[in-house]
């Protein structure tokens, strides 16, 4: 944990700088990737630990978005608007939630998308607002333009910092414990006595928040709020390839599976429809050779987790403590009840 930390705090330094070392154009990519990974992020907490595959997570990005726009419309900095709309898209969830949550599988797919595209439509029935058309985002009159591609740079990086650190510290925790039982085996959990319904509804409640600090960014970079490209599912399609990609289940997974999305969306953009076909092709052979996602092959070959989130479990009449290897989970596991060799659980 504490070359974690330090690896992190060297990391954020660093792209903390790179307003002052690279031109703008390379910071507006890296706003991008942080939106595909806040999104990424969010996405594996839904699938990759409570089991609930969305495809409705564009109405949290367009509802952070919305929130950014109402709020800047009323005279608020949109800046300042941001955090608000974190907290009224998480709000948002708990009704939508209800709505959903007593379906699984691609019912719950399905009736996320469904709430989405409602929530678009209705979105679209106040002129106030721009209507079906969206309107500009007001608050950056007289704004240098550098100065606000930077500030726009360090908001997107603030947000991604937090919203990977929230994970993190979640998946620490004992909701942690329950989504990584909930992960391996629901019906174990269920029968362990973890309260897997109360999980379910925080872990849709904290995804919709970061969904919607995505959605406020997105707006804040883009300078223009339509709801067309807000609340378009392909939203949800980059967040899910991304976290497959990398490998679902784990921290390090979304990352590495933004930093392959941005890879490929920067070489091939031009290519038109073949962009998205090699898109494609990338998901389908991740899906049939790598099943644990690229960083699952990297976990494998050289053991590396560099955000250690899962439980060891000792023998109490064990002695001796964990050997060499670290491939499960570290986490808690050095400092368990008792010590011995014996661990349990998958990856955490």
């Amino acid at each position: 944990m504490a070359w974690t930390g330090i690896g992190a705090l060297v990391v954020v330094v660093v792209l903390a700088l790179f307003p002052y070392i690279v031109y703008s154009g390379t910071t507006t990519i890296m706003v991008q990737a942080f939106i595909v990974l806040t999104l990424a992020c969010m996405w594996n907490l839904l699938a990759g630990y409570a089991g609930l595959v969305s495809v409705g997570q564009q109405a949290f990005v367009g509802l952070g978005a919305y929130f950014v726009l109402i709020l800047a419309i009323n005279g608020i900095a949109p800046f300042a608007a941001l955090p608000v709309a974190v907290i009224g898209s998480g709000v948002a969830a708990l009704p939508m939630w209800w709505l959903v949550a007593r379906l699984r599988s691609g019912y719950f797919a399905i009736a996320t998308w469904v709430l989405a595209a409602t929530v678009m439509l209705i979105i679209e029935r106040f002129s106030s607002i721009g209507g079906g058309t969206g309107l500009p985002l007001p608050g950056f009159t007289g704004w240098d333009p550098t100065l606000l591609t930077a500030y726009t740079y360090w908001a997107g990086l603030a947000v991604t910092v937090v919203a990977l650190a929230s994970t993190y510290l979640l998946l620490r925790g004992r909701l942690g414990l329950v989504l990584t039982a909930i992960r391996d085996d629901e019906v174990a959990a269920r029968s362990s006595g973890a309260r897997v319904g109360l999980a379910r509804m925080l872990v849709f409640v904290i995804a919709g928040a970061g969904c919607g600090a995505a959605g406020a960014l997105l707006a804040i970079s883009q300078l223009q709020v339509q709801p067309a490209a807000v609340f378009s599912v392909q939203w949800t399609a980059i967040m899910a390839f991304a976290a497959i990609i990398g490998g679902l289940g784990t921290i390090e997974g979304p990352i590495l599976g933004t930093i392959v999305y941005m890879v490929l969306q920067q070489t091939l953009q031009s290519y038109n429809a073949w962009y998205l076909i090699i898109l494609g092709l990338v998901a389908i052979a991740v899906a049939l050779f790598a099943r644990r996602g690229l960083w699952g092959l990297i976990d494998d070959h050289l053991h590396i987790r560099l955000f250690p989130v899962g439980y060891w479990l000792w023998a109490p009449e064990s002695t001796r403590r964990r050997g060499p290897g670290g491939r499960g989970t570290g986490g808690r596991g050095t400092g368990g009840r008792g010590a011995g060799p014996r661990r349990g659980g998958k990856h955490g």
